[in-house]
């Protein structure tokens, strides 16, 4: 078996295909996309947060005082237009980012005690508009003005004021500290990038171990050698979980490394969860991967072996992957927590457990249920994979 497993490893390495796939992407590329649109989308949002934003104001004598704030606040700039006609025009065109239009009616209902109103014009269009929220922060805190002055005037303090609008309130006390919050939410990426990395990692070299050597007429010649079927099956099943599982822990790896490195100057907040997940929790979360990479493999040569040709491999291994990432998908939807139900559905369980590792909330007993049951179901596809190879109807479709 040793003899087979070098071989098929020696012919895969020679292949670029093969290394780009197994160890440039989830050591490099993976990890830099998804840590560059990190922290590019925190430079983003805080360059939009703190850019220049022209505006125009029309009536502004109904409402000195506001527009006199507006004016005044950081970034704000007012650009003058000759009619309100123009105001669609201006923003289509750049000139400005937004419009104000305050009515002749305002400070007379702001006088009788009535709410006033003014019309804000911009383009919401844009995936990252931070417009409507900036011009919000300023007129909030004019309105804290006007509502301090306003109390006063009718004898009313602030807890009058909030007993009023809410008898009521509700004082909430989180029980989960950061790390579970974070977690939470990393938690339910992570599996998804992991497992995915696994399966496409293993893939191609599974096509290739079986439909290709289909084509390529050295199946014949591998079966003639004095080794049992088991044999081979068990050397290129061995070859694919390496694959497999070798990718996702360097995907581990990289992701640990890199957010080490640059984990606080992305967020702060995810520079502490990184710092909190011991290395007994990363142990677990790996171990985690070994049956998943044996299922994955397993199901791949099936398919790798039944297939006449690469591109048939490829056409039957689509459809896997969709129905192989809708349990994985469906431990990221909400309401979908880890219990001795879902501790038995296959993948979600494991999606499922990684996140609770990440969380730092993991109950041991169903993480040691969820590896046993996932190894016997990988070692049941093991065996259905063995008993495949041995059906000649399967191995010369052709």
């Amino acid at each position: 078996m040793w003899t087979i497993y070098c071989k098929e490893l020696r012919e895969l390495m020679r292949d670029r295909k093969t290394l780009i796939f197994t160890i440039l992407i989830p050591i490099l590329a993976l990890p830099l996309i998804f840590g560059g649109f990190g922290f590019f989308s925190t430079v983003l949002f805080k360059k939009a947060q703190e850019s220049e934003l022209r505006y125009a104001i029309f009536g502004k004598q109904y409402a000195p005082p506001l527009s006199l704030r507006i004016a005044q606040a950081k970034g704000f700039k007012e650009i003058s237009l000759s009619s309100m006609d123009e105001i669609k025009q201006a923003i289509g065109d750049e000139r400005i980012k937004f419009a104000l239009v305050i009515p002749p009616e305002f400070q007379d209902n702001l006088s009788a005690n009535k709410q006033g109103t003014i019309a804000l014009h911009y383009n919401n269009a844009a995936n990252l508009n931070v417009v409507a929220r900036r011009v919000r922060e300023v007129v909030s805190t004019h309105n804290g003005v006007l509502r301090e002055a306003a109390l006063s005037a009718l004898n009313i303090d602030k807890q009058k004021l909030a007993f009023a609008l809410n008898p009521i309130k509700i004082e909430e006390h989180s029980t989960a500290n950061q790390r579970e919050q974070i977690g939470a939410i990393a938690g339910g990426i992570l599996p998804y990038i992991l497992l995915t990395v696994c399966l496409m990692a293993a893939m191609y070299p599974a096509i290739d171990l079986g439909a290709g050597e289909k084509e390529r007429g050295t199946l014949e010649s591998l079966l003639l050698a004095p080794v049992s079927r088991s044999t081979v099956v068990l050397a290129k099943f061995s070859v694919l979980f390496s694959f497999g599982l070798t990718s996702a822990l360097l995907m581990i790896t990289s992701i640990a490394l890199l957010l080490l490195a640059f984990g606080h100057s992305i967020n702060a907040d995810v520079g502490k969860l990184v710092a909190s997940i011991g290395a007994a929790d990363l142990g677990m979360l790996a171990l985690m991967l070994v049956p998943t990479a044996a299922i994955f493999a397993s199901l791949l040569l099936s398919i790798s072996i039944y297939a006449k040709s690469f591109k048939e491999a490829q056409g039957f291994i689509q459809p896997l992957m969709l129905l192989v990432l809708l349990p994985i998908i469906l431990a990221m939807l909400p309401g979908i927590e880890l219990n001795w139900v879902w501790a038995m559905v296959p993948l979600t369980n494991v999606s499922l457990a990684m996140k609770e590792l990440v969380k730092g909330t993991m109950d041991y007993r169903m993480f040691f249920v969820i590896l046993f049951s996932t190894t016997i179901i990988a070692g049941g596809l093991l065996m259905m994979c063995r008993w495949w190879f041995s059906r000649e109807e399967v191995l010369f479709r052709n």
